[in-house]
Order: structure tokens, then C-alpha cells, then sequence
């Protein structure tokens, strides 16, 4: 797992460099000092993790982590406040921890960098445009995306509903709505993407998929309509 490091303090990159040592597998790559320079180094070259301070001068790691938040890239975020926490979890963070970083703590974190990095693999690889393979207990089973209805989130799940079966998936929402074609799906609620092809009816409030009722948030309706062609 190859990381990069950026915190604009010379002595934090050395003790971060100190503990990756003892994470079995994880290769520092690069050091930096500005947000600015690891961001062109994210655009040139593929980073699976990085362990990214809060408070870099040129732009914030905030700022760093919402540019790269639609990549693959994971984030540890590193600061010496806590107030920050609420966003840096929006951004999709891994983790957040407070400096000065312990060793236990920062092991802990790697621990779940790969725990994410497996579940992004198992949860659905692609095989060619037609499916997906989606772990099911101790099997990867191909899944049509023509045989999907539409997909819901549950919590850390998200549920893929079929005719003949439900699957849960350990996947993020986001993900999920990745994965699957925009050609052929449509985020029509915060917790809901729906087949375009699949759709049976449209009533106030949601849609009906044969007898399933899907909600349809206001904020997404007119995206909906449109792709839909109301007349």
C-alpha cells in the first residue's frame, strides 16, 4: 500500500515516517510540505492512502480532501484540534487523528485503511459493461446490472433488490452509485438509485417498481423527469 505524507512541519513528516516503519506494508512514497504539491502529485500518479494535516499554509487539507474526494484515494487526516473532525468525516476520511500521533493510535488507523481497501475489492469488481460481482457470504457472484431494481442504503450496506433476491453489500453509497452505469440508473433519493427501465409508475412522493415503492426526494425529481422524458 503506497502512502504519501503532507504536513507543512518537518518534524511531523519524520515521526510519521518513523511510525508507517511499523506498519507492515505500507510504503511511503513522498513527503510534502504543501497541499499544492501532493495534489499534483495525486493527479499524476495513482496514491492509495494519504496521511494529510489539517492545517498545511498554501490551501487547507480540507481543501485537498474535497478535491480528491471523488478518487480512490483514502485520507487520514492529522491535526492538533478536534473541531475539525464532523467535516473531515464528511469528506469520506478513514480516520482523524490528534497530534502529537501515538503509535497505537496511528497502527489502528492503518488497520482500517485496509480493511477498506478489501471491502472496495470484494464488494464489486467489474467484469465487462454487462455486470458486477458482489460478494455474497463466501462467494463473488455475477450480478446483471439488467437484473438490478434499484439499490437502497442501510447503514454501512447498501442492498441491491433483484426479482428473485436481495444482496447486501458492505459498500459505501457513493460507491455504489459509482459502480453502477449513470446510462441506466438514477440517484432519485439520498438513500435510493432506481433502473430507468425498471420504473412501473410514478405517484406524489415516489415510484413503483411492480409492487416496491421507491421514495423520490424534491431535489432530485426534476433530474428524474428529464431523464424519464415527462410530456
Amino acid at each position: 500500500m503506497n502512502c504519501v505524507i503532507v504536513d507543512h512541519d518537518a518534524g511531523a513528516r519524520a515521526r510519521l515516517v518513523q511510525l508507517a516503519g511499523l506498519a507492515e506494508g505500507l510504503c511511503i512514497e513522498a513527503e510534502y510540505g504543501t497541499a499544492a504539491e501532493a495534489y499534483q502529485y495525486c493527479c499524476d500518479r495513482s496514491v492509495d492512502l494519504l496521511l494529510l494535516d489539517i492545517g498545511t499554509p498554501d490551501m487547507s487539507g480540507l481543501e485537498l480532501g474535497r478535491m480528491l474526494k471523488e478518487t480512490a484515494t483514502q485520507i487520514i487526516f492529522m491535526t492538533v484540534k478536534k473541531d475539525y473532525a464532523a467535516e473531515a468525516f464528511d469528506l469520506n476520511a478513514v480516520d482523524y487523528l490528534l497530534k502529537p500521533v501515538e503509535q497505537g493510535r496511528f497502527l489502528r488507523a492503518i488497520d482500517k485503511v485496509r480493511g477498506q481497501m478489501v471491502r472496495r475489492k470484494d464488494a464489486a469488481v467489474l467484469a465487462d459493461e454487462d455486470c458486477i460481482f458482489i460478494r455474497d457470504c463466501s462467494v463473488l457472484r455475477r450480478l446483471r446490472f439488467d437484473d438490478i431494481l434499484f439499490a437502497e442504503a442501510t447503514g454501512d450496506y447498501v442492498k441491491l433488490y433483484t426479482r428473485e433476491r436481495n444482496y447486501s453489500v458492505h459498500i459505501t453509497f457513493k460507491a455504489a452509485e459509482q459502480r453502477l452505469p449513470g446510462g441506466r440508473f438514477v440517484r432519485v433519493h439520498r438513500s435510493f438509485i432506481v433502473a430507468l427501465d425498471k420504473i412501473d409508475s410514478l405517484q406524489d412522493g415516489g415510484i413503483f417498481i411492480g409492487s416496491k415503492f421507491v421514495p423520490v426526494a424534491d431535489t432530485y425529481r426534476r433530474a428524474l423527469n428529464q431523464r424519464i422524458r415527462v410530456i
